[in-house]
């Protein structure tokens, strides 16, 4: 080996040495070389989900979706001459057993006639069971009869199988991220009884206690 060669070989060392572990081991992998793709400042994606036109896509999603969702559900409603609202009704009844009707009407967002024409039948045939409150006998609890759930179960059995397709097909991350995005499209009052649900409904769950705090008397909105 020349001089020329220990010298360069010397300098070479010394400048390894002094160069931190993680640079010296990227030093040595030629896939290190290789820029990271350039990122919008503080890490942000592309917006150009934010296009109008992206956002018309959302809403035809969203239609499509909901109209195949709800299909299987709609079919077996026919068969008893029932119909969404009905649907409505029993999902939420037997989502917080012991509701009472004014908590009903501030989710379903109808009036008390709206929802007496709906109620009071699916009290009459079996599907509804109303008691007086424990310490308000003023109030009206609901909830379903064994009738009543097994109708309930069959139209969650028909949209079930369509939920958990799409859910496996798209993975847990877009599943959160579909979650995200509901959440998002939900106002202050939607939300807070969304979440009232989820309190309403989990494990463990002693007493069917749903407090949604509805913001607006329920005797105003439109039906």
């Amino acid at each position: 080996m020349t001089g020329k060669n220990v010298s360069m070989k010397l300098t070479e060392n010394g400048i390894m040495a002094a160069m931190p572990e993680t640079l010296k081991s990227d030093n040595l992998r030629p896939e290190a070389a290789r820029a990271e793709p350039s990122r919008p400042p503080g890490g942000t994606r592309s917006l150009l989900f934010l296009r109008e036109e992206e956002l018309r896509l959302a809403q035809d999603l969203l239609y499509f979706g909901y109209r195949d969702f709800t299909a299987g559900a709609d079919r077996i409603l026919a068969t008893l001459e029932m119909g969404r609202a009905h649907h409505r009704v029993l999902h939420f009844v037997g989502r917080a057993p012991g509701i009472k009707v004014g908590e009903l009407l501030a989710i379903l967002d109808i009036t008390k006639q709206s929802l007496g024409r709906v109620l009071q039948p699916m009290i009459e045939q079996g599907y509804v069971h109303q008691a007086p409150g424990v310490t308000d006998k003023r109030q009206r609890l609901l909830s379903l009869t064994e009738q009543g759930a097994a109708l309930e179960r069959r139209l969650f059995d028909a949209q079930r199988e369509w939920v958990l397709r799409a859910y496996r097909e798209a993975g847990p991350q877009a599943v959160e991220g579909f979650r995200q995005v509901m959440r998002g499209l939900m106002g202050p009052e939607a939300r807070a009884q969304f979440e009232a649900l989820e309190r309403s409904a989990a494990p463990g769950r002693t007493t069917p206690t749903f407090s949604p705090n509805p913001a607006r008397p329920p005797e105003t909105r439109g039906g």
